[in-house]
């Protein structure tokens, strides 16, 4: 692979014109400029020294030299030398970086982004060349009394931090490693994003040591989809808003995410918990709600690149005349009752228009079946807002006027299908679930589905999918029959069978975290097992077909249901027992004292009988002697 990339030319790019007729009548065919080739030689680099580490590899210092016969220069670059993958896989990161260099030679670089030279293997390590920069915005936070910076400046940064990312996502990347370090200082004083997408590059790339495998970022600035993608995202252009979020927050106090933490103990915090990083104080109400936003556990309720900018664009408008802005150091906020008026990102990201059919939406994991106030109406006319506040005119079926209504109110349907239904795949798919959330429907009928199994969204026509029975938090979810190896471990009752739990949280992509409250633990902590949702079937007393199955079901609801069944059994034949007790010495009692009348007072053609044992044994005083 070295000595391919090696006998690649580095052609100097030029614009070119293709003409044909006469000398005296050309006229111009074609005409582009040469697309240079993103490989440079291994021999034109000369490392200096090492400028930084990270969990991706190293940076170095080095010199770029370029020669031709007209011209001879010599650039100073920084190498990032990403730890070594597995040798099958080199090429597949190679094809997604040429993919990546095409799309970014047809933006004429991107302002927002550092200069890319080229990518290069040396050692087997591939080492990407970019643009040597005078300083990050971490090293700026070094140098300031408290590392936090003002938050005017904080504003600027971000809103020019945004454009940047926002670049990368019009080429179908994410960053996925948002951090101060990584935020370099061009010559303008303006800031630059410094990785252009290297963890989504990886994405899928194992490495070649497995002591060095991959994370998808900086553990501090992850978000929780980000950990485990495959089973807890996918991630998506939401993801970047948490590391965002994360980023602004440092630049704000000084202090970064999770500090002092191990990375066990952050993904205990972020994946596990669903912790959120702290906010300080002080700042404006807006941009404290989008930043708490940001923190969301569900991506679908954070917001994205393009409302974050619309609020420190507004926001930096309204204190850059306010002077200096003192943060609170004492003061930390995270309450989720400040944002409890904040609506829902997820109801603002997609717009109505003229046309669209709509239907009333439907609340989020809820067991109850829906009460549509509007089960299918189009929309007839809208009002200068439709955001989150707006108003949009529907007519329908029942109603000769159209209704005024509230956009949040409201969801399209395109085709049959909404943002949020469970969905189905025609064609099941052997590596991934066959059942997931539909999370976005274009109105050409194109579609965002994530499925378990899948590191992100998949794509297709609403034509490869069908609605799928819907999962609800509550609900009580067995394996089917006919699954023998599930994808997650799944624990067993007693003689073997599988047992059922209930469904305690729904991921994203469909995954089931399921809690067996049947499963007695020391602590009360419950113990939560990962379910697919195309392997379990729900599960109630009125799908119980026998009195057995509905009090093994009963069983299932808590742990005590058991011993107390058993308490209850043994009192109830503690208590028969004492009860046919009672009952056999009355009947011994009754049977001697008609014995013992008929021998005193019968007649004289009557033979005198002795005395029973009974009559004895339940006579009070001594047995009298026979006359």
């Amino acid at each position: 692979m070295q000595e391919q990339m090696k006998a690649t030319p580095v052609a100097t790019p030029f614009d070119y014109e293709l003409y044909e007729g006469d000398p005296e009548h050309l006229r111009t065919v074609a005409a582009a400029p040469l697309q240079p080739s993103p490989y440079i030689d291994a021999a034109s680099l000369k490392f200096k020294y090492r400028i930084g580490r990270g969990p991706l590899g190293d940076v170095w210092s080095a010199t770029h030299h370029q020669s031709a016969d007209d011209y001879d220069e010599y650039h100073e670059v920084a190498v990032k030398m990403l730890h070594p993958v597995k040798e099958d896989f080199l090429m597949t990161f190679l094809n997604k970086f040429e993919n990546f260099w095409t799309g970014l030679r047809s933006h004429q670089q991107l302002q927002g982004v550092c200069w890319l030279h080229g990518i290069s293997v040396i050692s087997e390590k591939i080492c990407i060349i970019f643009k040597t920069y005078k300083g990050s915005v971490g090293d700026l936070m070094a140098r300031v009394k408290g590392g936090k910076l003002q938050l005017p400046d904080v504003l600027r940064y971000g809103i020019q931090l945004i454009k940047g990312i926002q670049e990368l996502h019009s080429l179908g990347l994410l960053v996925l490693n948002l951090k101060p370090t990584n935020f370099l200082f061009n010559e303008h004083g303006q800031v630059v994003i410094g990785d252009f997408g290297l963890p989504y590059l990886l994405l899928g790339i194992p490495s070649a040591d497995p002591a060095l495998a991959f994370r998808l970022g900086t553990p501090n600035y992850m978000a929780p989809e980000q950990w485990q993608p495959e089973v807890r995202g996918p991630i998506t252009y939401e993801t970047d808003s948490w590391g965002f979020g994360c980023s602004i927050v440092e630049m704000l106090t000084g202090i970064q995410p999770w500090f002092g933490r191990s990375i066990k103990e952050i993904h205990e915090s972020v994946v596990m918990k669903g912790e959120k990083p702290q906010i300080p104080g002080g700042l404006p109400q807006t941009v404290h709600n989008i930043l708490y936003s940001c923190f969301e556990y569900d991506f679908r309720d954070r917001p994205l690149m393009t409302d974050i900018l619309q609020v420190f664009e507004r926001s930096l408008n309204s204190v850059s005349d306010d002077g200096e802005w003192i943060g609170l150091e004492s003061t930390l906020i995270a309450d989720k009752s400040l944002c409890s008026t904040f609506n829902s990102w997820s109801l603002s990201k997609d717009h109505l228009q003229v046309g669209d059919s709509v239907r009333s939406r439907k609340l989020v994991n809820s067991c109850n079946p829906p009460k549509l106030a509007v089960t299918e109406g189009t929309v007839v006319g809208l009002e200068k807002d439709t955001d989150q506040d707006g108003c949009v005119l529907v007519r329908i079926a029942t109603s000769q006027n159209p209704l005024r209504l509230n956009v949040t109110t409201l969801e399209r349907v395109t085709n049959g299908f909404a943002a949020g239904d469970w969905v189905r795949l025609i064609r099941e798919h052997n590596k991934h679930s066959s059942v997931g959330i539909l999370h976005s429907i274009e109105r050409d009928g194109s579609v965002a589905v994530a499925f378990l199994g899948l590191e992100t969204m998949w794509r297709g026509h609403c034509s490869d999918i069908e609605i799928a029975e819907p999962f609800c938090v509550g609900y009580f979810v067995k394996l089917k029959a006919n699954v023998t190896i599930p994808r997650f471990q799944w624990p067993h009752k007693r003689r073997g069978s599988w047992a059922s739990g209930r469904i305690s949280q729904i991921l994203p992509n469909g995954c089931l975290v399921v809690s067996f409250p049947a499963m007695f633990t020391i602590g009360g902590e419950s113990i939560c097992f990962l379910a697919d949702p195309a392997e379990v079937y729900r599960v109630s007393l009125d799908t119980c077909t026998g009195m057995v199955e509905k009090y093994q079901h009963i069983e299932d609801l808590h742990w005590s249901v058991r011993p107390l069944a058993i308490a209850l059994c043994v009192f109830t034949a503690g208590k028969l027992s004492i009860s046919i007790g009672r009952n056999l010495g009355a009947k011994f009692v009754g049977k001697g004292s008609r014995n013992q009348k008929s021998d005193g007072h019968g007649g004289g053609s009557s033979p005198r009988r002795r005395p029973s044992v009974a009559n004895i044994l339940f006579k009070e005083g001594p047995p009298s002697a026979a006359r």
